[in-house]
């Protein structure tokens, strides 16, 4: 496959960086919010035809360089056998592990639940434009355990499932391995069923102290990225609000570091190993402004980008909802006709 995604990920230095965003596959796109009006996010996700149409959307709509599964990343607590229901008001776990005694007796594992997804990859694969790869992913440990344990009713802070790990440290050992363990056999098989790259999404990397999360949670992320790799697939990872601490990401973690907004590519690449690439990381709240200013953003970039040939334009977290479709057509068009040389 010729792809200057794939090209960037894998060290090959190409005209431009890549582009491609985060939760591109809905919210922003027009064509989506046509299809959510006639099929819930539940049946869009477990019908291959329309999972396919609405992976590739971003792909005809914006024109990026690379597709991303879409799906969800609380697949993995539903193939646990955690009752799980995605309502019009989000997703909503009939028991959150706070209010359970013995959460492992809980747990009934069924790999079969995840068939579907691997028979949307197979879908994507078959309509997919020429030289289009497609990205894989999951959520990683702490973040899907972040949900289990606070239930959806809240989700500002996870201010009940911080106090839990603390709590309850033995229990949060036993929960990371079973997540880890459904989380390897998911990630298996979406190689197998032939993804191009994987991005693993710690998105609540920044709720405890890093101390914690390297000892409780670093060892899955690595487990993780190990699976990927040995299977020559390049492993992007993306720990959101983990500012300065990801002075501690090295190559033993991951290919390419994905950055959220907190801070700016020029720091990240003096703290993270220069093996690793980096991936991101424009603020997604600018998309709000006036193109004049996005475009005065964007400029930023330009002295970093030129200096720099292994970077993915990104964003620094996905679309927000309300996006306009203009602006992120317009950062797409942007990176595509500058001058990077």
């Amino acid at each position: 496959m010729h792809s200057i995604f794939l090209d960037t990920l894998k060290g090959k230095p190409a005209e431009r960086p890549p582009v491609w965003y985060m939760r591109q596959a809905g919210r922003v796109l027009p064509s989506y919010l046509k299809l959510k009006e006639k099929h819930s996010f539940w049946e869009m996700m477990q019908d291959p035809k329309l999972a396919a149409e609405v992976t590739l959307l971003p792909v005809h709509d914006l024109e990026v360089d690379a597709a991303i599964l879409f799906s969800d990343i609380l697949v993995i607590p539903y193939a646990l056998g955690m009752g799980l229901d995605f309502t019009d008001q989000g997703p909503v776990f009939d028991h959150p592990i706070k209010t359970m005694d013995d959460p492992m007796k809980n747990f009934h594992p069924e790999e079969q639940k995840l068939e579907y997804i691997y028979h949307v990859i197979d879908e994507i694969i078959r309509i997919r434009p020429v030289n289009n790869p497609l990205i894989g992913f999951c959520g990683a440990p702490l973040t899907v355990l972040s949900f289990m344990i606070q239930g959806l009713g809240s989700r500002s802070d996870f201010t009940d499932a911080v106090k839990w790990m603390f709590a309850h440290p033995e229990m949060l050992k036993k929960l990371i391995d079973a997540v880890t363990e459904m989380t390897l056999v998911y990630v298996e098989k979406q190689m197998e069923h032939g993804i191009d790259a994987f991005q693993l999404f710690e998105t609540n990397a920044g709720l405890i102290p890093n101390e914690m999360y390297q000892h409780f949670f670093m060892p899955s992320v690595k487990r993780i990225a190990t699976a990927v790799r040995d299977k020559n697939i390049p492993f992007i990872f993306f720990p959101k609000g983990i500012g300065n601490e990801i002075q501690h990401i090295n190559y033993d973690v991951c290919d390419f570091l994905s950055v959220d907004w907190l801070t700016s590519l020029e720091q990240a690449r003096k703290l993270v190993d220069k093996k690793v690439g980096l991936q991101g990381n424009l603020d997604p709240r600018i998309l709000f402004a006036s193109q004049e200013i996005i475009e005065k953003e964007l400029n930023k970039f330009l002295i970093y980008g030129r200096q720099h040939k292994d970077w993915v334009f990104n964003l620094g977290h996905g679309f927000m909802p309300g996006t306009p479709f203009e602006n992120a057509r317009f950062i797409t068009d942007w990176v595509k006709n500058q001058k990077w040389d």
